[in-house]
């Protein structure tokens, strides 16, 4: 028994050396992997650099281009095939006149690269600050550094210098190159036999030895995975090796990237690993329906990257929405009809799917909701099979209606989820349908655009929100942008774009990135952290401020949000004379668009001649030399808050619909006067509507300008018309004064009121005074009349006088 120990020990031995011996093979294998093929050229991997082995090798050649990089930085990822690509296509690339040349000896030149998460320190000596980096170095100096995703041609144009610099008049005139991924050069002709050359020498594609797998069969055992083609992986691995691009969707997201290439797995773990994550799936799903989903989902992206089968777009765009809810479900609103919800039906039905919902919230007793019930009928009946329709009685679910916040009848609000947006418009069937439209549109998640197609959007809508976003923009980012749609239906539409020709137009540098289009003209959302992209509230604020067109119509919707807190440049246009009326559209387009770049201009001006005052006041502390004044001059803030002034904006509204309401306010016929423009300042109930001249503003630029360039300066040039009487006016004058002064206010009432109390008190005490005071009577031998005696020393103490007889002598 005493020798056991001794076995055991010898065959743990045994055991780990034979498992020493295995993966040194299989190490091995993997370094013949890493050669890849280019005009039929095996191209050796590129040269891994480290601090150990840096002096050496970028000694060893005259130029050397590396490529500071992280393994997890999506940019990096995303720039990886183009930097291989351009190392492969120069490998194999020849000078002019001769063929027989090898690029790397001819021009002393190589490819490496450096890992900065395992060498940072090495990184940083090379000032690589952002990944990724790709710097060219002659004799070990750098000569040229490019920080950034570059795109084959600017890459090329640095390594045509140095080629050209080594080797004067040994480069082509016009070099075609190839496009990242790609495995031979433009115009290459492969030579006969190969392509069977290639395959023998790479011992990646020779798997003869795997057996026939049917994925399908295989893993119908565990779970019914009807989504997953049938593959066989011997005569579809020539189809994997191809690192062509492939399309993998994700939840919120669209990628390209490059399919890798095959790798030798035996059946029976790949048919093991398939039936135990179906097992786990089934078990987990029985918990959370989504978690098969989200299965699918990564068993794709794993199969994906081994090269086991593509996955067809849209099987995986079906996967990925499953994850948000969105699966399959019946039709929506089968019946045409709006149907009655109850507390439980509504949890059950409306907040725990993701089904759009249009609910109208009323009460029998409510007039309002008696005259809206046929529209609302007719827009269930419209919706068939589209839009859910359904409607609450607030005197039955009283909890129900307090728990949406329903303070008046009727309410309707539009519903996804847990998510929702009341609806604020006219109750017009035309209204209802309206919105219903723009609001199945927006249920269908944010939409991803190219160029083209955002181009075609800009030819039907008036305002359009980009969100620009790339590799590296985060799930976080696409779940708050998701949350946006609901609360601009009916306002705006809001997409989403990578396409490298918007960034392009739009000049975006910096991803995620949000804008506004308006008649083509971009205004940007101006925060960039994450938690301001983030910040639903804070870019809802913003997007109200511009969901507006450039020159929209007024409506009885929207009149308070054009009018309210701005002056406003109102055209009364006549839309039944169509040719006047798109000419007086344009003319205004073409006024707000000039105003609007005159207002940038001086904002840029202004903001540049603050920016210049505190840089003066920076020089002159350091002149001086005081540390407190420039610690202060540094800590000035550039303040270009227009809180204090007045925004102009422009809109129109129908003459003729609204002829009473203008006649009664303005003074002005649309029929009588033609088409006319009107400045209006709701805010202090006032409106401008001739010019310097004393002439009608009409819907031309210049006229338009001309007169807003003076009621903009202070004091005003034109006097303005009131829309009340003068009476009213002073009224109105008092009642602003309270509301933007209230404290001031008070105290001037506080001060009115204590000087009428001090004043009535006075005159009270003067008439107690008056009412008991003592009264002196001279009545010759009147009782209780002082002596003539007495009255003249009286007298004579007072004023001093001798109290003799008046014959005394008198001063001159």
């Amino acid at each position: 028994m005493r020798w056991l120990p001794l076995f055991l020990g010898a065959a743990r031995l045994a055991v780990a050396a034979s498992t020493t011996t295995t993966t040194t093979e299989a190490e091995d294998d993997v370094g013949v992997t890493e050669y890849t093929k280019f005009n039929d050229v095996s191209i050796p991997p590129l040269i891994e650099l480290t601090p150990d082995n840096w002096e050496k090798e970028s000694k060893a050649s005259k130029w050397l281009m590396v490529k500071h990089y992280s393994p997890y930085c999506p940019h990096c990822i995303d720039f990886a095939p183009t930097y291989q690509t351009l190392y492969e296509f120069y490998y194999t690339s020849k000078p002019v006149g001769n063929e027989n040349a090898n690029f790397t000896d001819f021009y002393d030149f190589r490819f490496g690269t450096i890992n900065c998460v395992a060498y940072y320190d090495l990184c940083s000596a090379h000032k690589a600050s952002s990944y990724p980096t790709t710097t060219l170095y002659k004799n070990g100096e750098q000569v040229e550094a490019l920080k950034g995703v570059k795109s084959m041609v600017v890459l090329s144009e640095v390594v045509e210098k140095a080629l050209e610099e080594t080797k004067p008049g040994s480069r082509p005139a016009k070099l075609e190159l190839p496009k990242p991924g790609e495995i031979s050069a433009p115009g290459y002709v492969p030579k006969a036999g190969a392509i069977n050359d290639t395959k023998e020498a790479s011992k990646v594609d020779s798997v003869q030895d795997v057996p026939k797998i049917d994925l399908v069969k295989d893993s119908a055992k565990v779970d019914s995975v009807k989504d997953v083609p049938k593959v066989d992986l011997v005569k579809d691995s020539a189809k994997v090796e191809q690192p062509v691009k492939d399309t993998f969707i994700t939840g919120n997201d669209e990628y390209l990237m490059p399919t890798p290439k095959t790798e030798e797995k035996p059946a029976d773990k790949v048919v093991e690993q398939v039936a135990d994550k179906a097992t786990e799936t089934k078990a987990a799903s029985k918990a959370d329906p989504s978690v098969e989903a989200k299965a699918k989902v990564e068993k794709a992206k794993e199969e994906k990257k081994s090269g086991a089968y593509y996955e067809a777009p849209a099987v995986a765009a079906a996967a990925a929405a499953s994850i948000k809810g969105n699966k399959p479900k019946s039709t929506p609103n089968p019946n045409g009809i709006s149907q009655p919800l109850t507390a439980e039906s509504f949890q059950s039905q409306v907040t725990m799917t993701q089904q759009p919902w249009f609910i109208k919230f009323y009460a029998p007793w409510c007039h309002h909701c008696q005259a809206m019930a046929a529209n609302w009928a007719q827009v269930a009946r419209e919706m068939k099979g589209r839009l859910n329709i359904g409607e609450v009685n607030c005197e039955q679910e009283v909890r129900l209606c307090k728990d949406v916040r329903v303070t008046g009848y009727p309410t309707i609000q539009f519903f996804r989820g847990g998510e929702r947006a009341e609806y604020t418009g006219l109750r017009g069937l035309g209204d209802f349908l309206a919105y219903a439209e723009k609001a199945i549109d927006i249920s269908n998640g944010v939409q991803d655009v190219s160029a083209a197609s955002f181009k075609a959007l800009e030819e039907k809508e008036e305002v359009i929100f980009v969100y620009f976003y790339d590799h590296a923009t985060t799930t976080e980012d696409f779940l708050a942008l998701e949350r946006l749609p609901l609360s601009l239906i009916g306002r705006a539409k809001l997409v989403k774009t990578r396409d490298p020709e918007m960034y392009d137009r739009f000049k975006i540098t910096t991803w995620p990135r949000l804008l506004v289009s308006r008649e083509g003209r971009p205004t940007y959302y101006q925060p960039l952290t994450p938690n301001e992209m983030r910040g639903t509230r804070q870019v809802l604020d913003w997007m109200k401020s511009v969901w507006l067109p450039i020159v929209p119509e007024m409506t009885a919707s929207n009149a308070r949000e054009i009018m309210d807190g701005k002056i406003v440049v109102l055209g009364l246009l006549n839309r039944d004379d169509e040719e006047s009326f798109n000419g007086a559209i344009r003319e205004m387009k073409s006024a707000a668009g000039e105003w609007m770049d005159k207002q940038i201009q001086l904002f840029q001006l202004e903001r540049q001649e603050l920016r210049n005052a505190k840089q003066l006041r920076i020089e002159e502390a350091e002149d001086r030399n005081d540390q407190r004044a420039l610690r202060n001059a540094k800590n000035i803030r550039i303040n270009m808050d227009r809180a204090d002034r007045k925004e102009i904006t422009f809109a129109w509204v129908d003459g003729v619909f609204w002829q009473r309401w203008i006649r009664t306010t303005y003074g002005i016929d649309v029929k009588d006067t033609g088409d006319r423009i009107i400045i209006n300042d709701e805010d202090n109930r006032r409106y401008w509507d001739q010019t310097t001249t004393g002439n009608p503003i009409v819907p031309s630029r210049t006229s338009i300008l001309e007169t807003i360039t003076k009621i903009s300066q202070n004091p005003l040039n034109i006097k303005p018309k009131l829309t009340i009487s003068a009476f009213e006016k002073m009224f109105f004058d008092i009642r602003m004064t309270f509301s933007e002064h209230p404290y001031l206010s008070m105290g001037c009432i506080l001060g009115i009121a204590f000087g009428c109390l001090s004043w009535f008190r006075n005159s009270a005490r003067a008439q107690r005074r008056a009412g008991h005071g003592t009264h002196f009577k001279l009545e010759e031998g009147g009782v209780g009349a002082p002596s003539e005696k007495g009255s003249s020393g009286f007298i004579q103490s007072v004023f001093g006088g001798s109290g003799g007889s008046s014959n005394g002598p008198k001063a001159d």
